[in-house]
């Protein structure tokens, strides 16, 4: 997560970016809506936090663990709601990767050496191709699709942009590869 200062104050700005944008998605009249923005504005801000470049600030001891603890406690509650649909057992594993990372943050050798590295090569290795595979249908379900007999005319109602289904879908990418970028230093 600590790497060269440029490529983490993008991580960041990114990361930050989809935590507001999630924040606004709060104010949905859908409730499943709401709900999921919660997490995801949760996780965005947590991404942007834990980004921040060491050469401008090195977290105190206790940074990381307060992190895993916050993550493990977005994890339980993934857990709970998973009953709901399969989108959180996303939110779940999202979680846990934040844990894990954290973790691993906090280990004494990622301390005294002021970055990553002190991670489990096949956990990491399986989050990596999960979160790959993630953003690859992610980003497949963001492209154009034309119904049959769809002349692109724009009729029907307007839905809200706080509503719009494919900024939610561009949000959830764009924490994907944010997730993909911080498990790369791990």
């Amino acid at each position: 997560m600590h790497g060269p200062a440029s490529p983490g104050w993008l991580l960041v700005a990114l990361c930050a970016a989809t935590g507001a944008y999630c924040l606004l998605r709060m104010r949905s009249s859908v409730e499943e809506q709401r709900r999921a923005a919660g997490g995801e504005a949760l996780m965005g801000f947590g991404m942007a936090a834990m980004a921040v470049p060491t050469a401008v600030f090195t977290p105190p001891w206790w940074a990381w663990p307060a992190y895993a603890g916050l993550f493990g406690a977005a994890a339980l509650r993934a857990l709970w709601t998973i009953r709901g649909g399969a989108h959180h057992l996303h939110h779940l594993v999202g979680a846990l990767a934040m844990v894990y990372m954290a973790a691993a943050m906090a280990a004494p050798s990622a301390r005294e050496h002021g970055h990553g590295g002190s991670g489990n090569p096949l956990l990491t290795g399986l989050l990596l191709l999960y979160f790959t595979a993630y953003v690859l249908v992610s980003g497949a379900r963001l492209l154009p699709a034309t119904a049959a007999g769809d002349t692109g005319g724009g009729g029907g109602t307007a839905v809200a942009w706080g509503d719009r289904p494919e900024l939610a879908r561009a949000c959830r990418l764009s924490m994907g590869i944010g997730m993909l970028a911080m498990l790369l230093t791990v």
